[in-house]
């Protein structure tokens, strides 16, 4: 088993048995549909034009690829479905999963490994440093040895393949080459924010168009809000609405508030009605206001209720992480009558009342302005912030997360 670089391959002399010369290597191609890493053919450069060279007919390779006798090459004709190394990757922008970062490659690893008589050639990674460059700049004036002790004292900058999701903008190549951003999704949201951000437009959408919709929902919430608009003007509005879906509501008033009113009512029609309706709600409000922050999805449960009904109550709860920190107590006509952290939950037997663990509940009307809900926040240390009406009924809740994106976001 040893190791080839690309732009080893790339230009090398392709002989036969007997040593005649049929070409020099153009391309190496790759299948993703048949095998995600193994080299399918090789495209050769002859006089008669290009030609197909299957790999495993490749009996070695380096700066000289060997063939067996009588080996065919057969007219070339790449599909979409067919990564060409040279093409697709070298000098291309990828994103880096493990390192999260979007980076250029540089030069491509290929392993080559004995197999009955010829080798299989699989891509183990790609070259993001210097290595790769000088050794693509130097190829042809340095001699080779020369070159391998230079390379030899400069650090690899390599990724494993498992860690490289391609950036491809046609969503009918993604399809053929099994392009699904299956490393990026796995990242934290606002992990998938910062690679977001450094790509170009066309491949923001990209990414946007394939990415489960929550994980899209979160990361929307993390982006800048310039980003985030022009990412949601480039999608089709069936796929915003199941995007925005999935986000809380009052991130999604957000959203939508800061779209021209004819495109955030194509986006509200094609909505599931629920979740319109909490929404259109929130929409209503102003923006810089503490109804215009709330969110719609909290924890209540009835101030007769015991410790295991808040339970049940958590298990079914489909909001938001951050509203899962308080449970607030409703009395008759929805209206507030206390709070029970979470710990106190966690802390206490099944049959305990809640009335006995509640706390005084720091509340504020709706028309709050923004300054005087992060105010409330920094005075009494909360997580989370009850929004009632004139009528002391609960309306909504503020997080920490919103106000920490609204200071963020201030003028």
């Amino acid at each position: 088993m040893s190791l080839v670089a690309l732009s080893e391959l790339l230009g090398a002399t392709v002989r036969d048995a007997h040593g005649t010369v049929h070409g020099r290597v153009r391309e190496i191609a790759v299948a993703p549909q048949d095998h995600p890493t193994r080299v399918a053919y090789l495209v050769v450069r002859t006089p008669e034009g290009d030609r197909t060279l299957m790999a495993e007919a490749v009996k070695s390779c380096g700066s000289t690829v060997r063939t067996g006798e009588g080996t065919p090459l057969e007219p070339c004709s790449p599909s979409d479905g067919v990564l060409l190394l040279k093409r697709d990757l070298l000098d291309q922008q990828i994103i880096d999963v493990h390192g999260r970062k979007v980076v250029r490659v540089n030069d491509v690893e290929i392993e080559s490994t004995p197999v009955n008589n010829h080798v299989v050639l699989n891509v183990v990674s790609v070259n993001v440093g210097a290595r790769g460059a000088i050794r693509r700049l130097c190829k042809g004036v340095v001699p080779r040895r020369t070159l391998r002790a230079l390379l030899e004292k400069i650090p690899a900058q390599d990724i494993p393949w498992q860690y490289v999701d391609l950036l491809e903008t046609d969503p009918a190549r993604r399809v053929k080459l099994k392009i699904a951003y299956e490393g990026l999704a796995k990242l934290h949201p606002a992990d998938i924010a910062d690679i977001v951000e450094d790509l170009p437009p066309a491949e923001r959408e990209a990414v946007f168009e394939t990415i489960d919709e929550e994980v899209a929902a979160e990361t929307l919430e993390e982006l800048d809000p310039d980003v985030k608009k022009s990412i949601i003007e480039s999608l089709d509005k069936d796929r915003v609405a199941d995007i925005v879906e999935e986000m809380d509501p009052d991130a999604a008033a957000d959203l939508l508030g800061d779209l021209q009113a004819e495109h955030s009512g194509e986006i509200l029609k094609e909505m599931e009605p629920e979740e319109r309706d909490e929404v259109t709600q929130l929409l209503e409000f102003g923006e810089h206001t503490a109804a215009g922050r709330m969110t719609t999805q909290y924890i209540a449960v009835p101030n007769t209720a015991r410790v295991d009904a808040a339970i049940e109550a958590l298990k079914r709860f489909e909001g938001g992480r951050e509203a899962l920190s308080t449970i607030y107590l409703i009395g008759p006509g929805q209206t507030l009558t206390g709070s029970v952290s979470l710990v106190r939950i966690a802390t206490s037997l099944p049959g305990d009342r809640l009335a006995d663990l509640s706390e005084p509940s720091v509340s504020c009307a709706p028309d709050t302005p923004q300054d005087e809900v992060a105010a409330l926040f920094d005075k009494y240390n909360l997580i989370t912030l009850a929004v009632v009406d004139e009528h002391g009924r609960l309306a909504g809740i503020i997080t920490a997360d919103d106000v920490i994106t609204m200071l963020r976001h201030r003028d």
